[in-house]
């Protein structure tokens, strides 16, 4: 099949308006994700956005999808509309590594519950996108198998971990994309690119089949280019699951419905807190400059604007290094070459089960074994472990006593815009850093989102606005984060994303 026509360039489409088109017979599933695929095959080589393609496996949903629609068959709302999969949810017959060598090759028998909930929303899965190895990361250097690059500044990061999926996003590879934040790795990378990310409260979405670094604190979450694009993806993927222990017993957040409100641009009564602790030094000006051009877009649409102080934030970043850490060595060791994966033959099992951990592990992963190993061992527990823990429930108080005074906080995402490739890869205490304002979420259990606030003037490359609300209150993000979306747009004349100077490639253009 030929490539799209540029009058009729569908990835440059939003997921609604895709679905829009497919219903109403403009376009076919089949031709939408053959110009994804187009789009790839185009403009992935310097982006490096995806692990595996499965474009045989989509092309056939898309057919069906196309062959049920003509036939009445009611189908799901974004049913035939492409999708992404970060590398760490479990898709049966497709590869899933989580970015690290030690998985090389394997193929699972069975479907993540998200995994098998887009194959029941009809959705063609693209493939799978690349990772920090085990979402340990903030930049996507850390892939067992070569980082990613911005859209933006193809010299630069696309945040981590799930910077593949971000990327696919910006580089208009996909419409949508499943990520993972277990420390802002659906949020940071959205900020860098110039996209939307949400992490859903704790247990709003089903981690059954999604590959645990530490499962106090991993979510898996909706990205794409536009709040209602990522409001109509939450919706697909949320809900409870008994399969996994942590799954909410409650409905599914009206994210569709509030992000549609919020598009009104009225946000009359709605209080919102700005972070005292998440600002001011570290943080780039042009970064804070955005922050504050947004807080007085939405305080014209009649919000009110409030400052909240949290001081146990100064520690969320040193509890979450010892929290994820403990928790990630003992998930990992389930990965012993006995079982699946890698394995590196020696003479003895214990020999065998230490070269293949030597080999199959990057260092980043190695680093947190050991440092979560320590923080466990005897003697250490209480004095590290066990502290945290304690930090971890200020944090916890922190935030109760914040949205007493709010509805929802906000900050910028991320400290600064994207950094260079290897910057910062041999100064792990600053590439942590990087995740300093989105940290305090994962340890709270709340629901957070970045969404694009502008390019910092003095680089031209983007920022993030972060709005976080209570645990079960997911769908204010989507109010709040709608009205301002829809206030900027104005200026901007679309997302955010179609300003991207490295990659404004046409498909059509490139095929000649």
């Amino acid at each position: 099949m030929t490539a799209v026509e540029p009058s009729t360039d569908w990835t440059r489409k939003t997921a609604a308006e895709m679905a829009a088109a497919l219903n109403a017979g403009e376009v076919t599933s089949v031709e939408l994700t053959q110009a994804h695929l187009d789009r790839i095959a185009a403009v992935d080589g310097p982006v490096h956005a995806f692990l595996h393609l499965d474009p045989e496996g989509a092309l056939e949903t898309a057919r069906k999808v196309d062959e049920d629609r003509a036939a009445g068959v009611e189908l799901p709302v974004l049913a035939g509309v492409p999708v992404a999969v970060k590398d760490v949810l479990v898709t049966e017959g497709l590869p899933t590594t989580a970015g690290s060598r030690i998985l090389e090759g394997w193929v699972p028998p069975y479907d993540s519950t998200v995994s098998a909930k887009l194959k029941a929303s009809r959705m063609p899965i693209l493939g799978k996108t690349n990772m920090d190895e085990f979402a340990m990361g903030s930049s996507t250097e850390h892939s067992g198998y070569g980082p990613t690059h911005n859209p933006w500044d193809l010299e630069r990061i696309p945040g981590g971990s799930g910077g593949g999926s971000a990327a696919a996003l910006a580089a208009f590879e996909a419409p949508l994309a499943i990520g993972s934040d277990t420390g802002g790795s659906i949020r940071q990378p959205a900020s860098v690119t110039g996209t939307v990310g949400v992490k859903p409260t704790y247990g709003g979405v089903s981690r059954y089949g999604a590959i645990a670094l530490a499962s106090s604190l991993d979510q898996l979450g909706p990205c794409g280019r536009t709040v209602l694009d990522t409001a109509m993806l939450h919706e697909v993927m949320g809900g409870h699951d008994p399969k996994d222990a942590t799954s909410l017993d409650e409905p599914v957040p009206a994210c569709v419905e509030a992000a549609m409100q919020g598009a009104t641009k009225d946000l009359t009564g709605v209080r919102v807190g700005v972070i005292k602790e998440l600002s001011g030094e570290g943080y780039q000006p042009g970064v804070e400059q955005r922050f504050e051009e947004s807080l007085e877009r939405l305080k014209a649409m009649g919000a009110e604007i409030v400052e909240v102080s949290c001081p146990s934030f100064e520690y969320a970043l040193a509890a979450y290094y010892l929290i994820l850490p403990s928790e990630a060595s003992s998930n990992l060791a389930k990965f012993d070459s006995v079982r699946f994966g890698m394995r590196v033959e020696k003479d003895t099992v214990e020999k065998t089960m230490l070269a293949t951990r030597a080999e199959g592990f990057g260092d980043e992963v190695k680093r947190r074994i050991i440092l979560g190993t320590y923080a466990l061992s005897a003697g250490y527990y209480d004095a590290y472990y066990g502290s945290a823990q304690k930090v971890r429930t200020l944090i916890q108080r922190d935030f109760a006593a914040a949205f007493e005074k709010a509805d929802v906080l906000v900050s910028p995402t991320t400290p600064t815009t994207p950094f260079k490739l290897g910057e910062r890869i041999d100064d792990p205490l600053a590439m942590y850093l990087n995740d300093v304002a989105t940290i305090p979420a994962n340890l709270a259990g709340i629901p957070g989102m970045s969404l694009p606030s502008g390019v910092a003037p003095e680089d031209g490359l983007p920022a993030g606005f972060q709005i976080l609300a209570p645990a079960h209150e997911d769908a204010r993000l989507y109010r709040v984060g709608a009205a301002l979306e829809a206030s900027l747009t104005e200026e901007w004349g679309g997302a955010l994303t179609a300003q991207a100077p490295t990659l404004p490639i046409n498909t059509a253009e490139v095929a000649k």
